[in-house]
């Protein structure tokens, strides 16, 4: 049995600290060489054009049946709490600030490391485990310029377009729920949500989330991917970290979005 060492314990911890600032440089550098590339990458557009159609319309029926539910849901508990103090009519603008300011980023962004960011890591793992971007390489082809650099974009210009459906659809599924079913006048949901909904501080405000989210979670899918171990086990290891760190940073990353946008 082994006797308790401190320079054991400070050697493990030592060596765990220096492989998470590894890691941390290295994903600094790898976004460094994304950002820098932004010019190429938006000039040839039919490559970013194709990661849109990708992750956005295979993506497009779970956000569209996610924001339909969530529409249902906050058209119920909305009208049974603001029904408390005779605010009933005010429903459309309690589901509308709710889809624009939080609901429609975080949880298009956590559906999407799901649907897309997974599927992004296992693309490049499998690349990396096949040997393909070792064999660009040898041909000459930068695989970051080639292949990472349209799909960061596609998922950045995806997101957003997402969001939008996601609140848009759950605006609707609001509606139905509070006029069609529970008979609030259609006229009243309508006008106070077009009078209570601000475009610059409310909508302006889930555009710039669902940004940050899309390069967020796009990139913590592309950066596993590349730095997976080219085996199907390091492949799989690195989906599973994708969808724990993406999601783990849209959560913390819209507190402080949040906090800092009504601090303004």
């Amino acid at each position: 049995m082994s006797r308790f060492s401190p320079s054991r314990l400070l050697s493990g911890l030592g060596f765990a600290t220096r492989r998470q600032l590894a890691a941390m440089g290295s994903a600094t550098r790898l976004l460094s060489r994304l950002l820098a590339l932004t010019g190429p990458t938006l000039a040839r557009f039919g490559l970013v054009r194709d990661q849109i159609f990708f992750l956005g319309n295979y993506s497009l029926a779970i956000i569209t049946v996610s924001g339909l539910f969530v529409g249902f849901v906050l058209g119920l508990q909305g009208y049974y709490t603001l029904q408390r103090y005779g605010s009933s009519e005010a429903l459309g603008l309690l589901v509308a600030l709710s889809l624009v300011r939080e609901l429609g980023p975080v949880i298009t962004a956590l559906l999407f490391a799901g649907r897309a960011g997974t599927a992004l890591t296992a693309e490049i793992g499998l690349m990396k485990a096949g040997e393909q971007l070792s064999a660009m390489e040898m041909m000459a082809v930068d695989p970051v310029r080639r292949i990472l650099a349209p799909r960061l974009w596609g998922g950045l210009i995806a997101l957003p377009l997402l969001a939008a459906v996601f609140s848009a659809v759950g605006v609707l599924g609001g509606w139905v729920v509070g006029v069609l079913m529970i008979g609030i006048d259609s006229g009243s949901f309508w006008s106070q949500m077009q009078s209570g909904v601000d475009v610059w501080r409310d909508v302006g405000n889930g555009i710039v989330k669902s940004i940050v989210f899309g390069l967020a979670v796009t990139f913590v899918a592309l950066h596993q991917g590349f730095e997976a171990q080219p085996t199907p086990e390091g492949v799989s290891r690195a989906t599973t970290r994708t969808v724990v760190v993406a999601s783990l940073a849209v959560l913390g990353l819209d507190f402080l979005m949040t906090a800092w946008m009504f601090s303004l």
